[in-house]
């Protein structure tokens, strides 16, 4: 929670299921494990673990059922945990996973699915971090990208790249947020076109299917959870920093958010886009 409002607070956007996967489950869950001398953590998550003999490495690939994919949150991996984690519902998809729930008297065998952060109660993220941080963030100037005033915002946290409603503004033509600036606490909005950039630097990176990229990579990758794969060159400039150029521009990448790479239905791996 509190990396999600610092994310907020300095104009990044960030996925906390990210990191709930990455340092709760396969880190605290793990981790407790190990005490336990239990062999195996299993989750319901949907993807898939192989091993490979060619490679010598433990791969992380999709699910059987794209529409219920979740590789992408999974991509900070290690190959110790992948070594040490089973995901049976892997191989199926959704409906499949109801009808046994359904079969075995589950009680949450129709439950809806949910997109939703687990913490954030009303749907409401700026509610979450002023009742969080007990405090109200001060309004601000909507800027356009020559740096006019175009109005006032009401506090960074309300916003996120790529976003036009809730803005508040009368404007001629639809505006987007294209950057979110909290050392002058301003708001930069741009035309759909101002959204689109070919080029991104990711951070903290993790890799699964090799050790490092040691020449420059073809991959198809996501900029968000939603999105289907686009392809890309990779580039890894040091031990934790990629550069990705993509064939085709891509709208709205966001600082905060993270970039997964495939090969395939393998993942390759990710990172924090800087």
């Amino acid at each position: 929670m509190e990396k999600f409002v610092c994310a907020y607070e300095n104009g990044q956007t960030p996925n906390p299921c990210i990191d709930c996967n990455r340092y709760l489950k396969f880190e605290k869950l793990f981790l407790r494990a190990k005490e336990l001398d239990y062999d195996y953590v299993v989750t319901g998550h949907y993807a898939q673990i192989v091993y490979e003999e060619a490679r010598g490495r433990y791969l992380l690939k999709k699910t059987v059922d794209d529409t219920k994919d979740q590789s992408y949150v999974l991509y900070t991996m290690t190959q110790e945990q992948l070594a040490h984690t089973i995901f049976p519902l892997g191989g199926m998809n959704k409906t499949e996973t109801r009808q046994i729930a359904q079969a075995q008297g589950f009680i949450n065998a129709k439950k809806h699915d949910s997109q939703d952060i687990c913490f954030v109660q009303n749907g409401s993220y700026a509610d979450f971090i002023e009742h969080y941080r007990n405090r109200h963030y001060p309004e601000g100037d909507f800027v356009d990208v020559r740096g006019n005033v175009l109005g006032k915002h009401k506090g960074i946290i309300h916003y996120t790249v790529g976003q036009r409603k809730g803005l508040g503004l009368s404007l001629a033509k639809p505006m987007y947020v294209t950057a979110v600036n909290p050392v002058d606490n301003t708001v930069v909005l741009g035309y759909d076109s101002d959204l689109f950039t070919k080029t991104l630097v990711a951070k903290d990176v993790n890799l699964i299917s090799a050790a490092a990229i040691d020449r420059p990579m073809r991959v198809k990758a996501k900029v968000r959870y939603r999105q289907e794969a686009q392809w890309a060159t990779a580039v890894q400039t040091d031990e934790d920093t990629l550069r990705l150029e993509f064939d085709e521009p891509q709208r709205a990448i966001t600082k905060g958010q993270a970039v997964v790479m495939y090969d395939g239905d393998i993942v390759v791996g990710g990172g924090t886009i800087a």
